[in-house]
């Protein structure tokens, strides 16, 4: 699992028959502080997630097994909505 930001959606009014009724965001991976790292990409959507929620998602087959149809050809999926991140600050110190 990875954490990201919802940026977008993405709309497709064709597409394979697998993936019809899913829906389609532009997802944003980010590191702890929320600061966008990589390249944005496209998430199935299996929480109800909307734009600018800090999210989970998985990707590979991780995440086509959180959506009902596992034999689909998803390679990213938001499989949460993240509440709270609470880290220790040690952790965060510079050495």
């Amino acid at each position: 699992m990875r954490i990201g930001v919802i940026i977008g959606t993405v709309v497709a009014t064709r597409k394979c028959e697998s993936m019809v009724g899913n829906k389609l965001l532009l997802t944003q991976p980010v590191n702890i502080k929320r600061e966008a790292i990589g390249e944005p990409f496209v998430a199935v959507d299996a929480v109800g997630a909307g734009v600018g929620d800090f999210i989970l998602y998985a990707t590979g087959t991780a995440s086509r097994n959180s959506v009902q149809k596992p034999k689909s050809s998803i390679d990213a999926s938001i499989i949460g909505i993240v509440d709270n991140v609470d880290i220790h600050p040690d952790v965060l110190e510079e050495k």
